[in-house]
């Protein structure tokens, strides 16, 4: 072989090639766990954008899309970052502080990001307990951000009576909205009983009904 063959053979097509491969792993890593590969992009904003998770307690479902419309009014909420900036990837979560510049927390910074406004600790935690799996290699594990993870450990976290010390689904059932709202306030400040209350947060209970009737009717139509 020629050597100035030999020589073209750099380094940074060395390193190129490596990083194809290991992304190539990556893929078929998570296509063998059953982890699918979508990036969602809707128009419609907050508790109109439809969830991107399949199948459910309708009330919880209805619950979840209520979160949405206080804490990520946008459209695609599932890739809003604190302060309007969208994440690029859904790979993991995008764990940018952005500083904060009005409120009670004022000049502190938030990580929150995606349709549940999660901040970086709460997921990590959160999706221990109700992600399907972490994803990668050794050190690069992680949890995939994708829109039906985000909705899958949210929908596990509402749905466990230990984490909340209550059945919301039967309180939802019972028509117990404000008392389910005031439980997640600590948690999702934007509910009407925190501290950071805004615009949505008094006509929840009424947008809750509304996004309830479609998930049954979902649900229903679903059934037959």
């Amino acid at each position: 072989m020629d050597m100035a063959v030999k020589n073209d053979y750099s380094l940074g097509k060395f390193l190129t090639h490596c990083t194809v491969i290991l992304w190539l792993v990556y893929i078929l890593t998570n296509l063998r766990a059953g982890n699918s590969f979508s990036w969602v992009n809707t128009e419609l904003k907050g508790e109109n954008a439809p969830l991107a998770m399949e199948g459910g307690d309708p009330y919880i479902r209805a619950l979840m899309r209520t979160i949405s419309a206080s804490e990520s009014n946008v459209s695609n909420p599932y890739s809003i970052i604190y302060g309007g900036s969208r994440t690029q990837s859904y790979g993991q979560h995008p764990d940018q502080c952005i500083t904060i510049s009005v409120g009670p927390n004022l000049g502190n910074c938030s990580t929150a990001a995606g349709r549940y406004q999660f901040i970086t600790t709460t997921w990590q935690e959160q999706s221990k307990k109700y992600h399907p799996g972490a994803s990668g290699l050794w050190l690069w594990q992680h949890y995939s951000f994708e829109p039906q993870y985000q909705d899958v450990v949210t929908y596990r976290w509402l749905s466990d009576r230990n984490a909340w010390n209550a059945d919301l689904s039967k309180l939802l059932q019972s028509g117990q909205i404000n008392t389910v709202l005031q439980k997640l306030s600590p948690t999702w400040t934007s509910l009407g009983y925190g501290i950071e209350t805004n615009d949505m947060s008094s006509s929840l209970p009424q947008i809750y009904k509304k996004i309830l009737r479609e998930e049954l009717k979902l649900t229903s139509t679903a059934n037959r």
